[in-house]
């Protein structure tokens, strides 16, 4: 009778780990490519938000969540494409975190998302352009369009005194999109951009282009690059040769590898990118440096809400169907409900699972705005002594 009982328990253990479903969640960043160095703490944020939903055991009667990751060099569109398809179709994910860089992410959610109806939260595709992509409700962002960073970058510049800059862009959707918005706004606040060019990724001699902005001139020259690419061979070209040695940087420049590489170079160089001094962002770096990540390198709180935000959106819709949950992310994106930080995910799966409302604050002071994409807030940083130092928020 003993063994009958435990063979009945066990059996019964089995049917239950058998019955509890185990839902992907896709990755899509750029692991190669013009911001590679930023893709690896990006996938660690929204890992992290995954492991906290699962630590839980709360998430729709005990379903278990795994990433898949999915590499889209950041810049090549095939290659984005090819990959969400294969998560879409053959990993068979419910949700994708991505994609990372404005082209790549145009896309894969037109080519492959939409199509199938998948849900994509970007972490960091920031172009204006994605602002007005009929997307079918599929298609939010937890970083803020460049139509707000180009108005930040003007506003930072007219209070540091510079009236006149030069600026140089990488010759993609992101590029473009930040040099026009940004231009609109410094000159409509009274200042002089003198050459506003185009640059190539992938080049061994930025000669040609460092002298087209030296000859046109310039106080600071703004580099609205990636830190990986053309980014770092404007810098280059333009330090040996003299042309400027103050730059301004915006979020495809701000990483960890941009003070390893240039320091003590830059001096005096500022920039900025998503971010925020609040609570739910003093928490999340709390967490991620625990983890072992780096947690203030950008783009990597921004990916634990988009991580979030699609696990809590599931909860509240009591489906992993993208077609059902997909209506429920600017609810628990927003007010009213309770405000819930990094950390508190096993909280806000409870509140959902009784029916009640949550206001997802997250890493990064979430509030989706329009259509669906982030308010805004940015972390300004300036150069000192060889160190990118936060100098304020905005």
């Amino acid at each position: 009778m003993k063994k009958l009982l435990l063979a009945t328990a066990a059996a019964a253990l089995t049917t239950g780990a058998a019955g509890a479903e185990d839902i992907k969640l896709g990755i899509l960043l750029g692991f190669t490519g013009p911001l590679e160095t930023l893709a690896p703490d990006m996938a660690a944020g929204a890992n992290l938000a995954i492991s906290e939903v699962n630590d839980s055991g709360l998430f729709l009667d005990g379903t278990t969540v795994s990433s898949v990751n999915g590499d889209t060099g950041c810049i090549d569109a095939g290659l984005a494409v090819a990959s969400a398809e294969r998560l879409i179709t053959s990993d068979k994910v419910s949700g994708i975190v991505g994609g990372m860089c404005s082209g790549e992410t145009t896309a894969s959610l037109q080519n492959a998302a939409i199509p199938n109806g998948m849900v994509m939260i970007s972490p960091s595709a920031t172009s204006p352009a994605l602002s007005t992509v009929e997307d079918n409700g599929l298609f939010f962002r937890t970083s803020p369009s460049d139509a707000r960073q180009g108005q930040v970058m003007a506003d930072i510049l007219m209070d540091r005194g510079i009236n006149e800059v030069a600026v140089t862009y990488t010759n993609n959707d992101y590029g473009k999109g930040l040099a026009d918005s940004f231009q609109a706004a410094y000159e409509a606040a009274g200042g002089k951009v003198t050459l506003n060019a185009a640059h190539e990724d992938g080049k061994a001699d930025y000669s040609a282009e460092v002298g087209a902005l030296a000859s046109a001139g310039g106080d600071v020259l703004v580099v609205a690059g990636y830190v990986d690419q053309g980014g770092a061979g404007i810098i280059n070209g333009a330090l040996d040769t003299g042309a400027f040695d103050t730059f301004m940087f915006p979020d495809g420049m701000v990483s960890d590898s941009l003070e390893a590489n240039f320091g003590d170079m830059v001096e005096g160089s500022f920039g900025q990118h998503p971010g925020n001094d609040s609570e739910g962002g003093t928490k999340f770096t709390e967490l991620g440096t625990a983890a072992g990540f780096s947690p203030t390198n950008a783009f990597s709180p921004e990916s634990y809400d988009a991580a979030a935000l699609i696990l809590l959106a599931m909860q509240a819709a009591g489906s992993t169907d993208p077609q059902v949950y997909k209506d429920k992310v600017m609810d628990v994106a927003n007010a009213p409900g309770e405000p819930i930080l990094p950390g508190e995910l096993a909280k806000a799966l409870e509140i959902l699972q009784g029916g009640g409302d949550v206001d997802f604050i997250g890493a990064s002071a979430v509030e989706l705005i329009g259509p669906g994409e982030s308010a805004g807030n940015y972390r300004e940083i300036e150069f000192k002594d060889g160190k990118m130092s936060t100098v304020g928020y905005r």
